[in-house]
């Protein structure tokens, strides 16, 4: 499967492209916008893609029509104002997925953040009210995934770490804000496209104790 991972460079997309690469099932095209970020996936042989977020949905297109699916792990990252939040994160997610639309990919996964589908929710998690505008930027960009007409996959991860993977989560529709490595949630993310039985699902993602194929089966 060809997979087009926008957001290439941040610290999932790394893992997803380099877990992709592992797979030998898989071939990732690491979408990327500054230049200096090519040297780095072209050395380790990954067919590399320059496109702004901020650009035109036809740009992502072009690079889509290769792809037989998308996964949005891109973000502004926290460094970054409101502003770019709701250019990346939410109008960046809603182009990527026009531009799937466009060029007829239909297989598209987004990672999203825990609890955001409560975001308007009285009892929400505390997180989310110490990031506002990341929390319904990332609220409406699923709400979007959720009507189109894509085969999506949302996941949720709770706190990001650096740790090695377990290969052992928890997954449900509401979990508590808890941890989970970025190595896990790239595997998480595989194993959603392997399988189909995740197309039409969201779910939270936590550390947990059941292999990832296993729990994503309980959904």
């Amino acid at each position: 499967m060809n997979v087009l991972v926008i957001g290439a460079n941040g610290k999932i997309g790394e893992r997803l492209v380099r877990q992709l690469q592992e797979s030998k099932k898989h071939n990732p095209i690491a979408m990327i916008r500054k230049e200096e970020q090519l040297k780095k996936f072209e050395e380790q042989g990954v067919k590399t893609a320059l496109v702004d977020l901020e650009g035109s949905i036809d740009d992502i297109a072009n690079v889509a029509k290769d792809a037989d699916a998308v996964v949005f792990t891109a973000g502004s990252g926290g460094h970054t104002g409101p502003d770019k939040t709701m250019l990346i994160d939410l109008d960046g997610a809603i182009k990527s997925m026009k531009a799937a639309q466009q060029a007829s990919v239909k297989r598209f996964i987004m990672v999203s953040g825990i609890g955001v589908h409560r975001w308007h929710d009285t009892n929400h998690l505390d997180w989310m009210d110490s990031s506002p505008v990341y929390s319904a930027a990332k609220y409406y960009a699923d709400a979007w995934l959720e009507r189109s007409d894509l085969d999506y996959t949302i996941i949720r991860p709770g706190s990001l770490t650096n740790d090695i993977g377990t290969g052992k989560v928890t997954v449900a529709d509401d979990l508590p804000h808890k941890q989970i490595s970025r190595e896990d949630v790239a595997s998480a993310i595989i194993t959603s496209l392997e399988n189909n039985e995740t197309i039409g699902k969201s779910f939270d993602i936590i550390n947990g104790e059941m292999p990832i194929l296993e729990a994503l089966k309980t959904l």
